[in-house]
């Protein structure tokens, strides 16, 4: 049977060639629109970007590791929160050179609202992170601290190769608004997306 075809576009062959790419985030759509459940997100080795209007957690840490991909590994900074609500985030990742489209964004956002019962809450968040722009205010920060001596966040992430002699700090709480940052991966034991809205668009149009 022929592939639908839309303004030339044959969607079945499309569909196939993204979902190496986008297979985590098409997973989590429809369940996190209508409940908590665990998730995690990566993309094949692949770098996206996130961000927030505020994130505000408590029970942080933060320390020096590696992810493994298809490239090779990847020096991160995980940020931990043993609880956290997100103020409109926005996740992005592009696939370039699809075969007979080209360019593609999948775009995430979900938590657009100043109630916090309304926006994305999150419980034993991880982010694996390169780079951070943001305004932070922690409470009770330690700086320093051994990583395996952590014991205000929800501790190291199962799995994780920490780095050898690496930093690490934890607090009480974090504050921080204007978020923008790139990621390799992000995991959650809960993961909750009120209002949750995916867009797949031709080009390149991140959240940043």
């Amino acid at each position: 049977m022929e592939s639908q075809v839309r303004g030339g576009t044959r969607w079945k062959r499309f569909a196939v060639v993204m979902v190496p790419s986008v297979a985590a985030t098409a997973a989590i759509g429809v369940a996190l629109a209508q409940g908590a459940l665990a998730a995690s997100f990566s993309v094949s080795g692949q770098q996206f970007k996130v961000r927030a209007d505020r994130l505000e957690g408590t029970g942080f840490s933060q320390y020096g590791a590696y992810d493994e991909g298809a490239g090779g590994n990847h020096a991160v900074a995980v940020s931990a929160f043993d609880k956290a609500y997100i103020k409109n985030l926005c996740q992005s990742v592009v696939t370039p050179n699809i075969p007979l489209v080209g360019t593609v964004t999948l775009r995430l956002g979900a938590g657009n609202s100043d109630d916090q019962d309304k926006q994305v809450y999150a419980e034993k968040l991880y982010i694996d992170l390169d780079d951070l722009e943001a305004d932070a205010e922690f409470s009770n920060i330690d700086i320093g601290v051994a990583a395996g001596a952590m014991n205000k966040g929800p501790g190291m992430k199962s799995g994780d190769h920490a780095s050898t002699g690496g930093f690490s700090q934890q607090a009480d709480s974090a504050v921080l608004t204007g978020v923008k940052q790139t990621a390799w991966a992000t995991t959650a034991g809960t993961f909750k997306l009120p209002n949750l809205k995916m867009s797949i668009v031709k080009g390149k149009e991140e959240c940043y």
